[in-house]
């Protein structure tokens, strides 16, 4: 095979994504109006993803990040098992 028909075969693919993600996103304009987008922070995982923002939420911001408000389900779950442990 041709290097540029392999190279064709590797690029196809993202093309097409980024063309249906643009598709998606001008349906979704023109039904919805007009989106702000920015990081979400779920204090359960202790992560973040990008989403859509309703006009009246704050988007995250990483410089009020206090990382020992974070709660780790690891040591919740280890907790749990200990007591579980307990009763038995």
């Amino acid at each position: 095979m041709q290097a540029q028909t392999i190279a064709f075969l590797i690029i196809v693919p993202f093309a097409l994504a980024f063309l249906y993600a643009c598709i998606h996103e001008y349906l979704r304009y023109r039904t919805e109006g007009r989106a702000s987008y920015g990081l979400v922070y779920n204090e359960e995982t202790g992560t973040t993803h990008v989403t859509g923002i309703a006009e009246h939420e704050e988007p995250y911001d990483p410089e009020d990040y206090d990382p020992n408000d974070y709660n780790d389900p690891e040591i919740n779950r280890s907790s749990d098992d200990e007591t579980t442990d307990e009763k038995t």
